[in-house]
């Protein structure tokens, strides 16, 4: 193989990058999980909730370059389209997906995520106002759309889309709240995506008493309900109580993923991550529109303006991976980020098309370059390698993640 020129004008001839990885530690993250599943250690006892991989500048992993440590994104910017391939290089300017594991104790806030026009207007008309990017207001942070995929490596539980509108007629009748009577009864009257879009901003603009008392009423119904639904809005009312969120399992679909399982989480569709640990990859934006379960600032009219309100079918939910000689592909409707899990490997070849991140789930992972370089990432550790490295050869015994474009 030989050495690749940078824009500083030095040569790089490895392939291989282990990456050190930003741990975030919200609220809502697990003491445990991490260790448990990784042995990573936690000694604070803080929560842990996401460990980014890649190039974000909230997170930015750290890589070896010449003897010293620099961010993944100085590494990539030095030669866009040696480490990224000349057409991600075109297309995106950027390493164009983030990739986390992600562990959640307590749910995360329901949200909804802009397409990618939603998003650039969205951010430059915040931009022309001069809203600053750290404002509690601040609705876009970027001008990318933030499709998702999520990977279950626990029991994931999750709720993703709206459910039938007839299925959330039924429930709220069955609740039989009088503050809400006048929403329900025009849903009942107009069961479209325009009457849902209606009933949704109105459930979320419950103010004062009105707000009190529905919320009154459905923790009481909740308490005397055997059905999981209501004994997971008890749940949540832990967490989150006064929340009118607390309606979104009546409104929204619930799923627990099983390990191994995968859904992907499209734009402008509201969903919320409840408990588990997964792995999720994502375009490489921060834009996240909220809709309940949070203290956060909740900007209805813009959530509402940037959600689809079309029934999800639960059945449609699991994303089924195409499977080929113990490998993984899922079929991802963007062109920002793919996702496989590799499986038990022995000189597996794998051709690169551009940058890649590799993280071994369950067991050591040795990696070799027809140069002669070789690497072993432990389980829980990543390496970023980038397109110019055209093929490696991975033996595992266990499953191998693989972030790529």
């Amino acid at each position: 193989m030989s050495d690749f020129s940078l824009a500083n004008g030095s040569f790089v001839q490895r392939v291989f990058y282990p990456m050190t990885n930003i741990i975030q530690n919200y609220a809502w993250g697990s003491p445990s999980s991490f260790n448990q599943l990784f042995g990573i250690a936690n000694q604070s006892g803080e929560p842990q909730a996401e460990i980014w991989m890649g190039a974000h500048p909230n997170g930015c992993s750290m890589v070896m370059a010449d003897g010293q440590e620099t961010t993944l994104s100085n590494l990539i910017s030095q030669n866009l389209s040696l480490f990224l391939s000349e057409k991600v290089a075109r297309r995106f300017g950027e390493l164009p997906y983030l990739f986390k594991v992600l562990a959640a104790e307590k749910a995360l806030s329901i949200q909804v995520h802009p397409n990618k026009q939603q998003a650039e207007t969205g951010y430059a008309l915040e931009e022309q106002q001069g809203i600053p990017l750290t404002a509690g207001n601040r609705n876009y942070k970027d001008a990318n759309h933030k499709p998702e995929l999520v990977y279950a490596l626990t029991d994931y539980t999750a709720m993703n889309g709206f459910r039938p509108i007839a299925e959330i007629l039924e429930l709220f009748n069955s609740l039989d709240i009088p503050e809400l009577h006048s929403l329900v009864n025009d849903l009942a009257g107009d069961q479209t995506p325009n009457g849902l879009a209606s009933f949704f901003s109105g459930l979320l603009s419950l103010q004062g008493e009105q707000k009190e008392m529905a919320l009154m009423m459905l923790l009481m119904k909740a308490k005397l309900s055997d059905a999981p639904v209501f004994h997971l809005i008890s749940e949540l009312e832990q967490q989150y109580p006064g929340d009118v969120g607390l309606f979104a399992p009546l409104l929204l679909n619930v799923i627990t993923l099983q390990p191994g399982q995968a859904m992907y989480l499209d734009a402008e569709t509201p969903h919320a991550y409840i408990k588990g640990t997964g792995l999720e990859i994502m375009a490489n934006s921060d834009n996240v529109l909220r809709a309940g379960l949070t203290p956060k600032y909740m900007d209805v009219n813009e959530l509402v303006s940037c959600t689809r309100f079309n029934e999800k079918p639960a059945d449609g939910l699991l994303l089924n991976p195409n499977e080929q000689d113990d490998v993984m592909d899922y079929p991802i409707p963007v062109d920002d980020f793919k996702f496989s899990i590799v499986k038990n490997s022995q000189k597996r070849q794998i051709k690169t098309e551009g940058a890649e991140i590799l993280l071994p789930l369950d067991d050591s992972m040795l990696l070799t370059h027809q140069c002669g370089e070789t690497c072993v990432i432990e389980k829980g550790q990543s390496v970023f390698i980038p397109a110019y490295a055209n093929s490696y050869t991975i033996d595992c015994k266990g499953r191998v993640a693989r972030a790529y474009s």
